[in-house]
């Protein structure tokens, strides 16, 4: 078992979303439909503030929300360690 990391913009402007990629070295997938607070990932997620995560598994289904602090790596911990 892997993950991918997939970040959603929230960006309307294509040239500044690209550029804070390349600025930040962000070397995971991104995506956007340049909508802003409109994006249909958003939406879908119910995405309303960010930052925001979600760890989804492989069937799709959501499997936590907004891991903070050290509850992110130890959720990720307890999935690779099975």
């Amino acid at each position: 078992m892997g993950f991918d990391i997939l970040s959603v913009s929230f960006d309307r402007n294509r040239e500044k979303w690209l550029e804070a990629i390349a600025e930040d070295d962000l070397i995971w997938h991104h995506v956007s439909d340049l909508q802003g607070w409109n994006n249909s990932a958003g939406k879908l997620y119910g995405i309303n503030s960010i930052p925001s995560n979600l760890l989804i598994d492989p069937e799709g289904f959501i499997i936590a929300k907004n891991l903070r602090g050290g509850a992110l790596p130890n959720k990720l911990n307890e999935l690779f360690s099975h």
